[in-house]
């Protein structure tokens, strides 16, 4: 079974494809780490993120790069989204994605076109968004945890920067697939969120075997 599981940053959708993973015992890709990886290569190699040929020649990173604690920070989310818009660099992440979605027995995708792109014959489809406010607030408490400063106001302008470059790309955009169900996690918990979630896959797994 594919689930693939879309949304923006900080949405929730990471912590719900985690769940669903564990819960159906599939292995998990959350997909933006792999964009995330491009962007820190791109980085460190002193690169432009405007550049398709920069930000092409950074996607062969190896793959204990995705354990990299940068990879986590705002600035690397940010790079990620500028290079995620070069047909090339999603070019080459494509069958690195296909493959993990397809390997035997399915698996758990999370990412921004997963059920439009990547595996749009998926068995379930979630598109899992929130408010940009309440995305703020979540990244903000994330880092606090972590001992960082967090300007809110900042942040949910960055948020929606970020949505407006994600949903604008000409290649790929970030979209509700046709036959995705919504999952607003605005005004839910975890623990509501991710049996929500389960519902709507129980049911469209059966929605499937029925037709």
């Amino acid at each position: 079974m594919i689930i693939a599981v879309d949304g923006p940053a900080a949405s929730g959708k990471g912590t719900i494809a985690r769940a669903l993973a564990a819960h159906y015992r599939l292995p998990h890709l959350d997909t933006g780490l792999l964009y995330r990886a491009v962007g820190l290569t791109l980085k460190r190699a002193g690169g432009d993120p405007a550049s398709e040929a920069d930000a092409a020649a950074a996607t062969g990173f190896a793959d204990g790069l995705l354990v990299d604690p940068e990879l986590r920070t705002e600035e690397t989310g940010a790079l990620a989204s500028r290079v995620s818009a070069h047909a090339a660099v999603r070019a080459a992440l494509m069958a690195r994605q296909r493959a993990f979605a397809h390997q035997s027995g399915g698996a758990v995708l999370d990412g921004r076109d997963i059920g439009t792109v990547i595996a749009p014959e998926a068995d379930a489809k979630l598109y899992v968004t929130a408010s940009p406010r309440v995305r703020a607030e979540r990244r903000a408490r994330e880092m606090e945890g972590r001992g960082l400063a967090a300007d809110i106001d900042a942040m949910e302008a960055e948020i929606i920067a970020r949505d407006a470059r994600d949903m604008g790309r000409s290649n790929a955009p970030l979209a509700q697939a046709d036959d995705a169900d919504l999952l607003d996690t605005s005004e839910l918990g975890i623990d509501a969120a991710i049996q929500r979630a389960i519902a709507l896959v129980e049911a469209r797994v059966k929605r499937h075997h029925i037709e």
